[in-house]
């Protein structure tokens, strides 16, 4: 909830004892730093995410279609979940190291399927492109759907766009897609 309304900076170990109702140091049992509680918030997020994804994704559908799918539920979740959606990329304030410690796994480990469904998606929907041309094609298309999805949550592209017209962030995240794909098959 902390992070959901306001951001990582409203999660700290004080407020979360306070609306549990333990002692302010009781957190620190499981949660040794600041680093190691929003990790521990953000493999949640990712866990989220990754439900959704395997929810939204058909996997007899063929591969652009499960990247459309992808796609959308990516800025969806952005749009829906902005605190949560900003936390679990800002790897700089997220702890993957020294997590073993804490039975918790590394961050990472909740990071990388993710990235590997998308490249898998890219890779079967470019058949010709190499295992390293298609991990550089899934990286540009996470960035540019990230950026739809952060330029959507702040306005800048309902203002250059016109927010009321219906069905607009799909036809941006489609356009993403003919960008990074090639344009889809009538």
């Amino acid at each position: 909830e902390l992070v959901l309304d306001g951001g990582s900076g409203a999660v700290g170990l004080r407020e979360i004892a306070r609306r549990a109702g333990v002692s302010h140091g009781a957190p620190r049992r499981y949660f040794p730093t600041h680093h190691a509680l929003l990790s521990a918030i953000a493999r949640r997020g990712f866990a989220d995410l990754g439900q959704r994804f395997a929810a939204a994704v058909a996997p007899t559908a063929p591969p652009r279609e499960q990247a459309r799918a992808l796609a959308t539920v990516y800025v969806g979740y952005a749009l829906e979940r902005r605190g949560m959606f900003e936390l679990m990329f800002r790897h700089d304030l997220l702890d993957s190291s020294g997590q073993e410690d804490t039975g918790q796994p590394r961050l990472r480990a909740a990071t990388r399927p993710l990235f590997g469904q998308l490249v898998s998606l890219v890779s079967r929907c470019r058949p010709a492109a190499e295992a390293e041309e298609a991990e550089v094609t899934a990286a540009a298309l996470w960035a540019n759907l990230h950026g739809v999805a952060q330029l959507w949550a702040w306005g800048s592209l309902p203002l250059m766009l016109g927010e009321d017209r219906p069905g607009l962030v799909e036809r941006v995240v489609d356009a993403a897609l003919d960008a990074h794909l090639g344009t889809a098959a009538p």
